[in-house]
């Protein structure tokens, strides 16, 4: 402005920069504006996973594999599909996230030290909330109860919240990808991950699943981060919570680091899986979960037992049934083709994806 630094009789840090503002009003406002940032580049990132799931869910949509329960053999499916729900998984936090994110909106500038406003001349909360709209791009809201607003860190629980729902269910499908590609020749090797290190520096040959094990850690993080923001917000006393500090880093952490460890995911991992489809129908054939779908038309006793025997004694569901003359062979040939059957059960519904999406 032409003035030596320090002239504070024409710019008072007080008297002028701040004027009408406490950093009561001004931190928390702040806090909201990049925690909603925050989400909007997460949800990008998440949207980036959902699409690279369901590509995979497209390409393996033909190849027919068992479903499992409580790590058993359950009844046929395709891969395709499961890639699918994994897809439909992010799509729903997708929608959790959006909803998380419009609470932030609501700020408390004009509040000023308590929220009683004192300091600042009528129609400064809602003169304000008009630039700082205009300024970020941020459709934010004057709070209709300014001393509530002041005090409640309600929205940044929320948020924490969502947060860890995200990354559970991350984790979780990371557990899956690993469990489905374990081996790969004493495990279940349904799929190849792509190999993203040189591999064991001990045991030759032997590269692990370096990406899905980053997501989980990162998962681990963010639940952790959900139990120090809860605290911190339960922390408060009376007009004020003091712990937002804690709040904020923590927060910001748990929407930098998802947002890197989808980015990467999707990245460095699901786009390149493989499906290793002799390996799925080989198990497919042995399984006695094909029995399952013999129960309508010989009843659930006795299709429980042609499992049970085939479990036993090594032999086929197909061969049981006809030996104890059960059913037609025609019939059988068709309630026991797992292609017919994963296919009539099941099936990808992108259109429903993309709605959850783009709520």
């Amino acid at each position: 402005m032409g003035h030596d630094r320090g002239d504070y009789h024409v710019l008072h840090p007080n008297e002028h920069v701040n004027m009408s503002q406490s950093t009561n009003d001004v931190y928390p406002s702040a806090l909201k504006i990049a925690a909603w940032n925050g989400a909007t580049r997460l949800d990008q990132a998440l949207d980036l996973l959902r699409i690279a799931f369901a590509g995979k869910a497209d390409e393996f949509a033909d190849i027919v594999k068992i479903g499992r329960t409580q790590l058993q053999d359950a009844v046929p499916m395709t891969l395709g599909q499961e890639f699918g729900a994994f897809a439909h998984m992010l799509a729903e936090d997708q929608f959790r996230l959006r909803e998380a994110a419009s609470l932030l909106c609501e700020i408390n500038m004009g509040a000023t030290a308590i929220g009683t406003g004192i300091n600042a001349p009528p129609g400064y909360a809602s003169l304000v909330r008009t630039y700082i709209a205009e300024i970020t791009d941020v459709p934010v809201t004057t709070a209709v109860n300014l001393i509530e607003a002041t005090q409640d860190c309600g929205a940044f629980v929320h948020l924490s919240g969502v947060l860890k729902r995200i990354a559970v269910k991350l984790s979780k499908i990371c557990n899956d990808l690993r469990l489905l590609s374990s081996g790969p020749r004493a495990g279940f090797a349904e799929i190849c991950l792509p190999a993203r290190q040189v591999g064991s520096p001990i045991m030759p040959g032997k590269v692990n699943p370096v990406i899905p094990e980053l997501v989980n850690q990162v998962a681990f993080e963010v639940i952790g981060n959900d139990v120090t923001i809860s605290f911190a917000a339960e922390a408060g006393q009376l007009q004020l919570n003091a712990f937002e500090p804690i709040i904020a880093y923590s927060l910001f952490n748990s929407l930098r680091h998802l947002r890197a460890a989808c980015v990467s995911l999707a990245d460095n991992c699901v786009r390149d899986i493989r499906a290793n489809r002799e390996v799925m129908r080989a198990a497919l054939e042995r399984s006695i979960g094909i029995a399952t779908a013999l129960n309508p038309h010989i009843g659930y006793a006795a299709a429980t037992a042609v499992a049970t025997e085939a479990l036993a004694t090594g032999r086929g569901v197909y061969e049981i049934v006809l030996e104890k003359q059960l059913l037609e062979r025609e019939t059988l040939d068709r309630l026991l083709n797992p292609d017919v059957q994963a296919c009539a059960a099941f099936s990808l519904d992108e259109a429903a994806i993309q709605n959850v999406s783009t709520i």
